[in-house]
């Protein structure tokens, strides 16, 4: 897809009528290679808005994947990054990605990494990090699951531990890229009426106003920075903004 190393439109095609965790074990040896990575500015612009909030000793990527996130760990954190995932596949390749990793730039030296296959729903730590961060994995829980999601996020904090992530702005109604996710999420619907186990997807379910509300009932108080980084839209607003979520 795209690039002569990524996955064929077969292999896309059966990740896509596979389960999430089945789908992803198939897809992780070439993930990177696609555009669903989350890209390097992106990451960048995370890491220099969040580092005035600490310092940190200790960092969680939940939903690692293939591991970029827990390169922002790496480049955020003074004593261990932590990587969780449930697909196999995905902590085996972020496994062989750090293996190849250089460390963080400008740093005498890195934190210790673990790796951890786990579900998010599920998570098996309680009060053990500093800082959390997530990237592109909001989409495979549904509404009714965030409120669990936030709360075990909550619980493998510190008190005062921070949960970051960023959230682009909406497209424009109307706009290419609009249309593009009305499509792809009536697409999954669909599929996902036809064939089971579903595979969960979404685009246009993770509004910033209900994710807010949802932080606020795990526990957590909530802010917004703008990632300066990645510029304005024509109105002034920021195209992405980070939230920061603290535990009490």
């Amino acid at each position: 897809m795209f690039t002569p190393q990524g996955p064929t439109l077969r292999e896309l095609a059966v990740q896509a009528l596979s389960s999430v965790e089945d789908g992803y074990d198939l897809l992780a040896p070439k993930f990177d290679r696609t555009p669903f990575r989350t890209p390097g500015p992106l990451l960048d612009a995370v890491v220099r808005t969040t580092a005035p909030l600490g310092p940190f000793r200790t960092g969680l990527d939940i939903c690692c994947g293939t591991g970029a996130g827990v390169e922002v760990l790496r480049r955020l954190c003074a004593e261990r990054a932590t990587g969780v995932d449930f697909s196999a596949g995905m902590l085996a390749t972020a496994r062989a990605n750090l293996r190849h990793s250089p460390g963080p730039a400008g740093r005498s030296g890195s934190p210790a990494v673990d790796w951890v296959r786990a579900d998010a729903r599920a998570l098996p730590f309680r009060a053990a990090f500093d800082l959390a961060v997530s990237f592109g994995a909001f989409g495979h829980f549904l509404p009714a699951e965030r409120p669990g999601l936030f709360a075990q996020a909550y619980t493998a904090l510190r008190p005062g531990g921070r949960f970051v992530f960023p959230v682009p702005a909406p497209p424009r109604i109307g706009s290419a890229a609009y249309w593009a996710m009305w499509g792809f999420d009536g697409a999954m619907r669909l599929r996902n009426l036809l064939r089971h186990p579903p595979f969960v997807m979404y685009y246009r379910t993770f509004r910033l106003p209900d994710v807010l509300d949802d932080l606020a009932a795990a526990g957590f108080t909530t802010g917004l920075l703008p990632l300066a980084d990645l510029g304005a839209r024509p109105d002034g607003s920021p195209r992405c903004v980070l939230v920061v979520a603290t535990r009490s």
